[in-house]
């Protein structure tokens, strides 16, 4: 299958939601996802899961696939890829659970760094709601959401060097008023 009849099978699950073209999709790209995970150092359970949430994003984003800028192929291996590393940073950064996290021990905590802490919140607060509301938004995305800049200029319609600047922006007019907590 070439590139023209996976952009013919994109189409039609972007325009009618054709359950049997992403059918043909997934029968086409699952095994060759799976063997990319697979070599990527993924076990059997984690790259099918990872063929199975790829081809879910491309049933939920069809309509963003643009034949003009990139093949089928590249665009889902894109997916797949990201997925992959997001999993990898799972991997890394394991999450307490809620049973271990009851056995550790409480932390004390110095009444004057708590204050300190209160204030550098409070001056961060107030900065941050000084700041232009398009600046603002761009660095609560980035920072808060963890966006990455390309994904937040698709996000918000607007240029990536837009969001380049905005951030820069916005940090620069944050570090004056926060360089009494440095």
């Amino acid at each position: 299958m070439d590139n023209t009849e996976l952009c013919a099978l994109m189409e039609a699950v972007a325009e009618r939601q054709d359950k049997e073209a992403f059918a043909a999709l997934f029968r086409r790209l699952a095994p060759r996802l799976k063997a990319y995970a697979l070599r990527g150092g993924c076990s059997e359970a984690e790259a099918e899961e990872l063929v199975q949430e790829t081809m879910l994003t491309v049933w939920q984003r069809a309509s963003s696939f643009n034949s003009r800028m990139a093949r089928v192929s590249t665009w889902v291996f894109t997916i797949v890829r990201n997925k992959r590393i997001d999993l990898k940073r799972r991997r890394t950064h394991p999450v307490a659970e809620i049973e271990e996290a009851v056995e550790l021990p409480a932390e004390t905590v110095d009444p004057v760094e708590s204050l300190d802490a209160a204030s550098a919140s409070e001056a961060i607060r107030e900065a941050l709601k000084a700041l232009p509301q398009e600046q603002l938004l761009v660095l609560q995305k980035a920072y808060f959401e963890d966006k990455s800049y390309p994904a937040l200029a698709e996000e918000l319609g607007i240029p990536l060097g837009t969001v380049k600047s905005r951030i820069r922006l916005g940090l620069q007019r944050l570090r004056v008023p926060l360089e009494i907590f440095a």
